[in-house]
């Protein structure tokens, strides 16, 4: 039976991806000019050299693709592993990825995106961590998921896996970012975590499925780390750890950066140091976080039947306290209104508006009259 257009398109975006020099910006400048991989892939030579960044050699390789490249190979490796191939223009793709500079063309996804992954925040930090900071990672990622985030980071050693670990015991959800393709889980002893972060998340990599873990592709997967959130708080980083780089693209991404102290004599912390030197947001607890995210730029909806969320601070309300709100908005409202719309007593309602007044996610207006802040 012949493929569907959509397969097709797959495998031929595969065969594209797969081709040796094809990295992030220059899919994206094929991509752009031919409008898809199967257009690419029958484009002649000398079309394929007028694309900036395709030189003689890469082009000659992306003419071979479809012979050199098993798609259907790989496409067989993940059937076998459970891992879908989300491509971008997908309605899975992560919204936060469609707007970075060099978002990935293709995602090889072990689990599965939520629309609550949008209010994600990194921790990233040092494999070569101490007590304090493996402490201090776990009990943020704990406080942060049961907040309602979802954490983010690259399941190495040290910090990245703490902060998976406390976001699993906060009962949240958690998303881990490989160097390396999903064939393989690297390092090895956290196989079982990476399962358990699948099943309560999605492990991801923009990588063919047998890649090895090379030291050229974290610096390139750290900008997918920091691309899928709203900040990122780094935890312990030495003066030349490779998770000053997820900060960096943060910056480059416009998204919060943020750092946590240590000792002021400990070499683990001294990336930290020098971040908050930089204007990095100091961070002690997650109130910290929560006070520096401020306004989203668009109002996210958790879940289909949960009230959409303005502000990330919110993710830290009660239940009645994100009840009441979300029956809040721009025009005024009554209590008398409010007690029909909620079902609260009178009693409750006037306590939880007097919370979130002081929470400045409420005003009161003239006339006992309130609207969201």
């Amino acid at each position: 039976m012949d493929a569907s257009p959509a397969q097709s398109e797959i495998r031929d975006l595969v065969a594209l991806m797969m081709v040796s020099g094809v990295g992030p910006l220059t899919s994206r400048a094929l991509l752009e000019h031919f409008g898809t991989a199967r257009r690419v892939l029958d484009a002649p030579l000398s079309r394929l050299k007028e694309v900036p960044g395709v030189g003689p050699k890469v082009a000659d390789r992306i003419c071979n693709a479809r012979t050199e490249n098993d798609a259907d190979e790989e496409l067989a490796l993940c059937a076998r592993d459970g891992v879908d191939l989300i491509a971008r223009g997908d309605a899975r793709y992560p919204d936060s990825l469609q707007n970075i500079p060099d978002p990935p063309s293709l995602l090889y996804v072990k689990g599965s995106f939520e629309p609550r992954d949008q209010l994600a925040i990194a921790l990233v930090g040092s494999r070569r961590c101490t007590p304090y900071g493996i402490r201090i990672a776990e009990r943020l990622a704990t406080s942060l998921a049961r907040t309602g985030f979802t954490i983010v980071s690259g399941l190495a050693r040290g910090i990245d896996a703490a902060a998976h670990r406390g976001a699993l015991k906060g009962g949240g959800r958690t998303i881990a970012v490989l160097g390396n393709g999903l064939a393989g889980i690297y390092p090895s002893e956290h196989e079982e975590m990476a399962a358990e972060v699948a099943a309560h998340g999605a492990v991801v990599t923009e990588l063919p499925m047998t890649q090895g873990p090379l030291a050229g592709l974290f610096p390139q997967r750290n900008r997918i780390i920091s691309g899928l959130c709203l900040g990122v708080i780094v935890v312990e980083a030495a003066p030349r750890s490779g998770s000053l780089s997820t900060a960096h693209h943060a910056m480059e991404q416009n998204r919060e950066v943020f750092a946590v102290p240590g000792p002021v004599d400990s070499l683990a912390s001294r990336g930290c140091h020098r971040l908050i030197r930089d204007g990095a947001r100091l961070v002690e607890t997650i109130d910290d976080v929560l006070e520096e995210l401020g306004p989203l730029v668009r109002e996210i909806r958790p879940a289909p039947d949960e009230p959409a969320v303005r502000h990330p601070a919110e993710l830290a309300l009660t239940d009645q306290e994100r009840s009441l709100l979300g029956h809040l908005d721009d025009s005024p409202s009554g209590v008398d209104a409010l007690i029909g719309r909620t079902g609260l007593t009178a009693s409750q309602v006037m306590a939880t508006l007097s919370v979130l007044e002081l929470k400045r996610m409420v005003k009161r207006l003239p006339g006992h009259q309130f609207v969201r802040a």
